[in-house]
């Protein structure tokens, strides 16, 4: 177990390295210089600040400057705020994002899970037909449409909720069945379907013949293993949510990362766009590195299979 953790942490670190490589020269591919808005100063100045950001430097120098910055957790001045660092508005925006993205997991997981769970144990039946309808209708409906929906309806017909910005529990409301609706049906309908065939197997029929309570064979016995899928498609759906957040926080004007990201890309601030990929790419390959993990202590089956196979 040890040797794959080890293996399965250097190729996050590798895959980590080839996202910033690929980010640093599609940036640089671009015609012009994220300077060019400057250029009604005069040729000295122009002359400093292409040195203050090392845009006078070798491509190559750059990227090992680049390289330099990743590796001391440093991204540098962020070239259209001049005051702070791209390190600065990282730790502005990343706890709401960070925040958001948190409580929408929870959000789906749980929402998803208990669905799940009814639609199968009343299979064919109305709740079962309720339920998968929800499910159909969640991965159908773009988030960024369910948001447009949701503001209008919940917050400027009926004035339930707030519409926007991020002050308090109820600006968390809109934002966050926006996110969770999509990766909750997908939960939803996996559950059912991996219930459904675990309630079939042997053991759940030994254990109803030893007269076990429906909720325990339930909890303790055939949901540990339904959700063994769940926690399969865990890592790809964090990191869609967390994605996602970009454009639901411009919808709803939320002060997180996916502001800064889309400012830097509109205003070609290199620093800002290089650091914020990078670090969100750090995030998203760790939080796959931590699901793989968590599957292999989950099923022991595929800890003895990597240790057979070490």
């Amino acid at each position: 177990m040890t040797k794959y953790i080890m293996k399965r942490f250097l190729i996050m670190i590798a895959t980590v390295l080839i996202i910033a490589t690929l980010t640093f020269f599609l940036m640089h591919a671009i015609p012009g210089s994220p300077l060019n808005q400057e250029r009604g100063t005069n040729a000295a100045v122009q002359a400093n600040l292409e040195a203050h950001y090392h845009l006078d430097e070798p491509l190559f120098v750059q990227y090992l400057i680049y390289l330099k910055s990743i590796a001391t957790l440093d991204f540098g001045p962020s070239i259209k705020h001049p005051t702070e660092t791209v390190n600065d508005l990282l730790g502005r925006g990343f706890p709401i994002s960070f925040e958001l993205g948190i409580v929408t997991v929870l959000v789906a997981l749980i929402s998803g899970i208990i669905l799940g769970v009814l639609a199968a144990l009343k299979h064919n039946g109305i709740i079962d037909y309720l339920a998968m309808t929800l499910a159909v209708l969640g991965i159908s409906i773009p988030n960024f449409v369910l948001a447009t929906l949701l503001i209008q309806k919940l917050a400027v017909d009926w004035e339930i909720f707030p519409a926007a910005t991020w002050s308090s529990p109820t600006h968390m409301v809109l934002p966050t069945l926006a996110l969770a609706t999509g990766p909750m049906a997908i939960i939803a309908r996996l559950t059912r379907s991996s219930m459904l065939e675990v309630l079939t197997q042997d053991y759940i029929k030994t254990a109803k013949a030893k007269g076990l309570k429906p909720y325990k064979i339930i909890f303790k016995h055939a949901l540990k293993n339904a959700l063994m899928p769940v926690v399969t498609i865990l890592g790809t759906l964090l990191a869609g949510i967390l994605t996602g957040t970009f454009v639901i926080e411009k919808i709803f004007a939320i002060p997180g990362m996916g502001r800064y990201f889309i400012e830097g890309i509109n205003q070609r601030d290199y620093p800002l766009i290089m650091g914020t990929t990078v670090f969100y790419s750090f995030f998203l390959v760790f939080m796959l590195f931590l699901v793989d993990i968590a599957y292999g202590l989950l099923d022991p089956r595929i800890k003895m299979h990597t240790k057979e196979g070490e």
